[in-house]
């Protein structure tokens, strides 16, 4: 499955957990909120100030390497 900007951080951390430490890294440290859930990766890097495309190639490129 490949995660793409619309994916939640919900959605995301059911599916491959591991990308838990990509997110904390770069400042996405409330992945525990109820609200962040909800919030898509592409609305939690604008509110971030980081690239949304390239979080997400980060973390397809992460579920490619572990075999997901």
């Amino acid at each position: 499955m490949a995660i793409s900007k619309s994916t939640t951080i919900g959605e995301l951390l059911v599916t491959f957990p591991e990308s838990a430490p990509i997110l904390m890294e770069i400042g996405m440290h409330c992945l525990g909120c109820p609200s962040s859930q909800m919030e898509s990766l592409e609305e939690a890097a604008m509110v971030h100030g980081i690239d949304a495309d390239l979080l997400v190639e980060k973390i397809n490129a992460a579920m490619a390497a572990a075999g997901k």
